[in-house]
């Protein structure tokens, strides 16, 4: 006999099951017609179009997910007995790119009997060529995603809050009375329609929960006292009975607005479930006010007497859920299988720290429910801005009226106006009934702004004379670059505490407000706003470590594409100094790559952008300002001097410094997964890399930094007759950090068509660089590139040993680089003292110093690789001949230029064989 959670009849499941009827009697089914045309569909598998037929799919899309499905069982990675989870995968995705969507997400799942979790993985799994899932499928599998993580976040916290609510535990509810049940049942539900007519965005964990929360009151305070426990019984006996209240508004005229009752009184309820919840009460009363009393106004159940009835607004969610065609998150309710989490305990998640490359150990973090972590940040956020004033204070209004031209009125009306702006975007977003909301989050922002400007300024202060400091910050603060900015950084912290995601490792949720949002909104370029990162990390300590990760990580995607799209200022820079120079010397030279990056530029520097003099001409002697490139002055007549060579942007400068310290990051990831067998080839692929970022940077408009990392490194390869496929590569790049699939699957080719990586490679890369690609197969070939210094992070500065990578207590002292180790600076690797034995100890040392003796046995006896008379690519009529004939001498001479160059990185690797090693020794 089955279980009784099994038999149980419940609404979700009725209402699940009677959609299933309705289709089966073509009751708003989209299809014109139910039937498959059978002589289409003959050379089909039986099973398969009894599927199709169940989830009434077009023709279209029942031929498009079989040939999907011919392509996955050729690869020969299916696991027996699980056909029909495949087939409802290449159904899935044939329906999502033929915008043919039969069935929702929920009946889908029912029909091939999977979880949400397994169906993702399946999915991934699927595309085992990275043709099958389509950025449109990748899209809609996120927005699932994340709406599922927020629906199951929020139903855990409704139980466990109903708990200390209610006088039984609602997770158990065949033991709860029939009024228990059904107001539990009936809150959920009406949460759910709620939220999906009152958000636009309904991935937002946030204001979902404040949502809940105002829903949550209205049920409490409907509920009969016996069933309430302590603060929420007290806080209801002290209210007039709401049956009362709303009976008398519906005596009063309907045009009339009911007369308020005492403040102290309508918030007792919320207070208590706020406090149990550490949630801001005035955003939840916002919430409430702006959102919730329209929606119930709306529904007719602003003058309910009692508990509404299930089955109403029940049939009112199943309509927003089949038009959505998702989630059915009534389910929740039946514990139903189709939507339980993993079998991982997401708060172990939390424990487990981060690894980024070249970065420190992360110290692990109490455990938390996802919207526990998101409630914290906000308070702690808060914390900080409490002190805070939206208005400049005493201290910056000095700093205005010493300009010599006060700012503070542009100020005023560039805040207002932007705020106007953020407010309504805010409410496209989020809800059109959320205006407020936004305009709360932008005092914050506003705050923040005003705090952050002080300290920069102040800072300027502090390292200029007087009189510099004046003329400086004068033009500083009348710079509408700078003031926009600013106040946009400091609202995109604001925004990412509030949409941060405890769902994945404590990254911003991908939501409609995320990064680059607040650059669309205030129309800000991306070059413009990268210049104030750095400074307002720098002037701002009380900011969390993920919120500078988030900045950081803002400022890596500008740096990899955003700044490179068509219409920014960069490549009018470079345009510049092309012109000026006469050639691009815009970059920092090469042979300064592997010095440490100085973090000593303020907001000053860059937005005013002074530019050195190769003929050392020191301004400030004088009390000049330095000249800039935006603002450019006249010659000075006081000097007769021939003018000065042609000065360079320090905006651009750095910019192109961290663009190569991130390039190569990026690179070295890639090729420890793809190359460590062949550790001499990464300063080859770097230099090819490098050449093309500084001297054929006209490939990056409107392209992604790793779209050229990616062809770079099968370029080279493909010279060296190393065999290594584009799909090899791009497999390895999905498992680096902040990728996305877009970026290999949709390249621009020409203006308006896009096409993968590897026709981006044949019809593109590889013709603009195909002779510099033959030069690394000639017997002279190019001097390679210095490697880059990779600090662990560019805004911190620790003072500890460094952690090797992959170990787990091998440590580098900061004063001396990986790279570079000599027999002096190796006795400054330290061992933890729970590492072992002195016998390990040893073995590490022999480890290290065989790097030296591999170098020489490998002169002695490797042999270069034979030298390639044409290169073969993946396109089919596109091979170049390469005439040259290197001898055996040359090629001597080839392979020691290419292992001498090598030697610090063969250094570092060794470096992670010692600790792969160990890790094997300890188990």
């Amino acid at each position: 006999m089955p279980p009784k959670s099994q038999r149980r009849t419940t609404a979700a499941a009725t209402a699940v099951q009677e959609m299933e009827d309705k289709r089966t009697n073509n009751g708003g089914s989209p299809n014109k017609s139910n039937e498959l045309t059978a002589e289409r569909h003959k050379d089909k598998e039986s099973d398969f179009l009894t599927l199709c037929q169940k989830l009434k799919v077009t023709d279209e899309v029942c031929d498009r997910a079989w040939r999907i499905w011919e392509t996955v069982l050729a690869s020969g990675d299916i696991v027996p007995d699980t056909n029909v989870k495949h087939w409802g995968v290449c159904l899935f995705i044939a329906g999502t790119d033929l915008n043919a969507m039969t069935f929702t997400f929920s009946e889908l799942q029912k029909n091939i009997n999977v979880n949400v979790a397994y169906f993702f993985n399946l999915l991934k799994k699927t595309d085992v060529n990275m043709d099958i899932v389509s950025t449109k499928v990748n899209t809609a599998v996120s927005r699932l995603e994340n709406k599922y993580d927020v629906h199951l976040a929020l139903y855990q916290r409704f139980v466990r809050t109903c708990t200390k609510i209610y006088m039984e535990a609602p997770d158990v509810l065949e033991n709860l009375d029939t009024d228990s049940k059904s107001i539990i049942r009936s809150c959920w539900i009406l949460f759910l329609l709620a939220k999906g007519k009152v958000l636009q965005m309904e991935d937002d964990l946030v204001i979902s929960f404040q949502l809940l929360l105002c829903v949550l009151e209205y049920f409490i305070k409907l509920s009969p006292p016996a069933l309430l426990k302590g603060p929420f019984k007290a806080a209801v006996n002290g209210l007039n009975r709401p049956t009362q209240t709303r009976t008398s508004r519906r005596n009063q005229g309907r045009n009339a607005r009911p007369a308020p009752k005492p403040v102290e009184t309508d918030l007792r309820v919320m207070e208590a479930l706020c406090k149990e919840n550490e949630c801001n009460v005035d955003e939840v009363k916002n919430v409430y006010l702006t959102s919730f009393m329209p929606f119930l106004d709306s529904s007719g159940l602003s003058g309910s007497q009692g508990i509404p009835e299930v089955e109403v607004f029940s049939k009112q969610y199943e309509e927003l859920y089949l038009k959505n065609k998702d989630i059915d998150a009534r389910l929740f309710l039946d514990n139903d299988e189709t939507l339980q989490p993993a079998k991982i305990d997401m708060s172990e998640l939390e424990r487990t720290p981060r690894k980024n490359h070249f970065e420190e150990d992360i110290v692990g973090i109490p455990p938390q429910t996802p919207v526990r972590a998101a409630m914290n940040s906000i308070q702690q956020l808060k914390v900080i801005l409490n002190s805070a004033s939206d208005k400049p204070s005493e201290n910056l209004k000095r700093y205005f009226s010493n300009c010599t031209v006060n700012p503070s009125e542009d100020v005023a009306q560039r805040v207002e106006c932007l705020g106007k702006a953020f407010s309504d975007r805010f409410a496209l977003a989020v809800g059109q009934g959320c205006t407020e909301i936004g305009s709360q989050r932008f005092t914050l922002g506003i705050r923040l702004y005003y705090r952050v400007m002080e300290s920069m300024v102040k800072s300027e202060e502090e390292r200029l004379s007087v009189h510099n400091f004046r003329q400086v910050s004068s033009k500083l603060l009348n710079n509408n670059a700078f003031h926009t900015s600013l106040l946009a950084c400091a609202l995109e912290v604001v925004t990412a505490t509030y949409g941060w995601s405890p769902f994945k490792s404590g990254i911003m949720s991908e939501t409609d407000l995320s990064f680059p949002w607040i650059l669309d909104v205030f129309e800000l370029r991306a070059f413009d706003f990268y210049k104030v990162i750095e400074s307002f990390i720098k002037v701002e300590p009380s900011l969390k470590r993920d919120m500078i990760k988030h900045l950081e990580r803002c400022e890596h995607r500008i740096m990899e594409s955003i700044a490179w799209k068509s219409d920014s200022t960069l490549f009018e820079l470079l345009k510049q100094s092309k012109e000026q120079e006469g050639h691009v010397d815009h970059a920092e030279p090469p042979s300064t790559l592997n010095l440490p990056l100085q973090h000593n530029h303020t907001a000053a520097d860059l937005y005013l952008s002074p530019v050195r003099s190769s003929w050392k001409k020191a301004s400030s002697i004088n009390g000049s300002v330095p000249q800039t490139a935006d603002n450019q002055t006249a010659p000075s007549a006081q000097s007769q001097q021939p003018p000065p060579k042609t000065q360079k942007s320090t905006s651009l400068s750095l910019f192109y410094k961290k663009v190569y310290r991130l390039a190569y990051m990026r690179l070295d990831m890639l090729c420890s997964h793809l190359l460590k067998g062949q550790p001499e080839l990464e300063p080859i692929i770097w230099t090819l890399f490098q050449h093309t970022l500084q001297n054929e940077y006209e490939l990056m408009r409107d392209r992604h930094l790793d779209q050229i990392m990616m062809s770079a490194m099968y370029a080279i390869c493909k010279v060296k007759n190393v065999d290594l496929r584009f799909k090899t590569i791009v497999t390895a790049y999905k498992n680096l950090p902040n990728t996305n699939q877009e970026t290999f699957k949709r390249v621009l080719i020409r203006e308006g068509q896009y096409d993968s990586i590897i026709v981006f490679y044949n019809l593109v890369f590889m013709q603009k660089l195909k002779t510099n690609i033959l030069q690394y197969a000639s017997t002279r070939p190019p001097t390679l590139s210095p490697i880059p210094h990779i600090p662990c992070s560019p805004y911190k500065f620790p003072n500890s040993p460094l952690k090797v990578p992959g170990s787990n207590n091998i440590y580098i002292s900061p004063m001396m680089s990986p790279t570079k180790m000599t027999p002096r600076t190796r006795i400054l690797v330290s061992i933890g003292e729970s590492f072992g034995s002195s016998e390990k100890f040893h073995k590490i040392n022999q480890m290290v110093s065989s790097s030296e003796r591999t170098l020489k046995r490998g002169l002695d006896m490797s042999s270069a690789p034979k030298p390639l008379k044409r290169l073969r690519f993946d396109t089919e009529g596109q091979d170049e001949a390469d005439s040259s004939k290197p001898t055996g001498e040359s090629k001597f001479q080839q392979k020691l230029a290419e292992m001498t160059s090598t030697r610090t990185r063969m250094q570092e690797q060794k470096l992670k064989d010692v600790a792969d090693a160990l890790k094997r020794d300890e188990k």
